[in-house]
């Protein structure tokens, strides 16, 4: 009966619970890993700081940085579309190619455009900047050279910090979060919200992994917040 009630309240919020072994199985769960955006921060992106190298204005960076993006349905090629503002002509942009856990990389009118992570940067061999920001960069570089970053900022949800504080009240041992952004987004992130431990700039799979050493008693070597 108490299950019954139980899982018609989770229904309610939106919960469904397939059986009753499932919620029996929640006494005895130690640790709770979220992923970082859309979870814990709303997934509203919007672009905050552009920061051009020389030889390229503000306008051509976020233009670049919008051909790129042209095909991307990520929320952050969203921001920065949104940002430009303009209709793109499809038609100029050749060779899209998407990189997961990277970023992409287009030819225009004879222009080879790298947009994306660090390790967008590192495979391509390319100098680049990285500040100690707070928010998400995006790296643009055109032929091989670097042409600046852009910087997109999330928000944390409101209720974000009391729902891990009270799993914490519940017993719950460690909380931990899972990101494929840069280390400083992750840990200011992880620090506001009190969360044990942060990975960041993991790849799809790499997330895969680190919840699978939870199964194998892998101890976690992730940064304590």
């Amino acid at each position: 009966l108490d299950s019954l009630e139980v899982s018609r309240g989770a229904s309610k919020s939106g919960v469904l619970v397939k059986g009753s072994n499932y919620l029996e199985a929640l006494n005895d769960v130690k640790y709770i890993v979220f992923d970082k955006t859309g979870t814990l921060t709303k997934g509203v992106f919007k672009v905050t700081k552009m920061e051009p190298s020389e030889g390229t204005t503000s306008e051509e960076l976020l233009e670049y940085a919008a051909f790129a993006e042209v095909y991307s349905n990520h929320p952050i090629a969203q921001s920065i579309r949104k940002a430009y503002g303009k209709s793109i002509d499809e038609k100029i942009i050749d060779d899209y190619n998407e990189i997961s856990g990277h970023g992409t990389v287009v030819k225009v009118q004879g222009k080879e455009i790298f947009a994306g992570n660090a390790k967008l940067m590192r495979k391509e061999n390319i100098e680049f900047k990285q500040p100690e920001t707070v928010g998400t960069l995006v790296h643009v570089a055109v032929d091989g050279k670097y042409a600046g970053y852009i910087v997109i900022s999330d928000e944390v949800k409101e209720d974000s910090k009391q729902a891990i504080q009270k799993l914490k009240e519940l017993g719950i041992k460690k909380t931990v979060m899972l990101t494929g952004d840069a280390k400083t987004v992750g840990e200011a992130v992880g620090k506001e919200l009190g969360l044990d431990e942060v990975h960041a700039e993991l790849l799809p799979h790499q997330k895969v992994e680190e919840i699978e050493k939870i199964d194998t008693g892998e101890a976690w070597k992730g940064k304590n917040c």
